[in-house]
């Protein structure tokens, strides 16, 4: 007898067989999607206030809690980024290349969907619908496995979901969430092996290290963002200030938000009250070394190790003075988990060696880390940033969520 989600697997399965040939079905079951969310504020924001509620009588922090926050304004964007992915182009079928071989062979490499996609995912209730749009478009079925923080709002946003792209034509197991919030179900998903193509987990350090760790499915790694600003010797002090309070106080419960600033010896004692100044006006924790603490004074905290390596997803950044650029370098190589850093420069040469040799998803130049967006990238919604080398890197977008294979047409070739 098939357990609850095995029989996910399956219907997910078929659901995908009938998404790969869709077409422009899936373009209308977006916008009736869209258009559903909008339809349904009240409804959203009634069940996420129960899951806000419990999750400060649970003591999550305010951090969490504006993960877990939905608006009326973050739903709208919800709907806009469902309509965005709705608009663009369709990977599905799009031909990648193509040559004719001396025998006349025609071959032809085309994209297809990856087919089942497993998400599992914490405190975001509007991965369910960025998720699932994505996935949608690209032809992919999903199941979605979130965390119990936001298990009401999950719930009713994935069943308007599933209600919209049925009447539009489409089988409502495209989209499926898991409503069991345990462990078991993530332990499941994870072996789901016969049904999964992939499965993305979207969270905190210690959920991707435990999927990555314990998956018999690929994994797409995602999310980890120990991102990393160096101010180089010769940068504008009042640029570099302003990027890295952006950078790490406009949102810092995300992933592309700044943890560690790195700053050449030669600018520091310019440079470090300027940006405390302004890191101050959020009540950012500075956590420096003894150089930091030094030049700013007794209210900055002594980092300790793990300070280096830590995604503190809160108002606290670690600071370090550093001797060159080449050791500012090599402590991201230590340190960053691959996901966004960048150098603040008016050096063209410093500019060119840090983007060559710095090796994370998302190298800048004289700009926020808050960029690092599958929006502002200019590719709609994201399913996550990927921070590994395969199959994807970076901002996971429609291209990213599929596969390809080869077509080759003969007229009666033999070998």
């Amino acid at each position: 007898m098939m357990t609850v989600m095995e029989q996910m697997g399956k219907n997910a399965k078929s659901a995908a067989a009938v998404l790969s040939v869709a077409g422009d079905k899936k373009e209308t079951a977006l916008n009736a999607v869209a258009d559903a969310l909008e339809d349904n504020i009240d409804k959203i924001i009634k069940e996420n206030d129960v899951d806000l509620k419990n999750g400060e009588e649970g003591g999550l922090t305010q951090s969490l809690l504006d993960r877990l926050r939905l608006t009326p304004e973050r739903i709208k964007s919800m709907a806009d980024g469902v309509r965005y992915v709705a608009a663009s182009n369709d990977p599905v079928g799009q031909v990648i290349s193509g040559n004719k071989l001396k025998n006349g062979l025609e071959v032809k490499k085309i994209r297809v969907p990856l087919g089942v996609i497993g998400i599992i995912f914490e405190a975001r209730p509007n991965v369910t619908a960025d998720a699932a749009a994505l996935c949608l478009k690209s032809g992919n079925a999903v199941i979605l496995r979130g965390g119990k923080e936001a298990i009401n709002s999950n719930t009713v946003i994935a069943e308007i979901m599933r209600q919209a792209v049925e009447k539009s034509g489409l089988p409502a197991d495209c989209i499926q969430l898991v409503a069991d919030t345990t462990r078991q179900s993530s332990v499941e998903l994870m072996n789901l092996s016969d049904y999964l193509d992939v499965l993305i987990p979207r969270g905190g350090a210690g959920l991707i290290k435990a999927v990555v760790e314990n998956s018999h499915v690929p994994v797409i790694q995602t999310g980890v963002g120990n991102c990393h600003a160096y101010v180089d010797s010769d940068a504008d002090i009042h640029m570099a200030a302003d990027i890295i309070y952006n950078a790490k106080t406009s949102r810092p419960s995300v992933c592309n938000a700044l943890e560690t600033v790195l700053i050449h010896k030669d600018i520091a004692e310019k440079a470090l009250p300027v940006i405390k100044a302004r890191l101050d006006e959020k009540n950012v924790e500075i956590r420096g070394c003894d150089k930091t603490k030094a030049i700013l004074g007794h209210d900055v905290v002594t980092a300790v190790e793990d300070d280096w390596e830590k995604e503190f997803l809160d108002y606290i950044i670690a600071v370090k003075v550093v001797d060159s650029m080449d050791e500012a370098i090599a402590h991201i190589r230590k340190y960053s988990s691959g996901h966004s850093e960048v150098i603040i420069t008016k050096s063209y040469e410093n500019a060119n060696k840090f983007t060559s040799q710095v090796d994370s998803a998302a190298v800048y130049v004289n700009a926020s880390t808050r960029f690092t967006d599958g929006g502002e990238f200019g590719m709609g919604a994201e399913i996550g940033i990927s921070t590994q080398k395969l199959h994807a890197r970076g901002p996971m977008g429609l291209n990213e969520l599929t596969s390809m294979k080869f077509i080759i047409c003969g007229n009666g070739q033999v070998r």
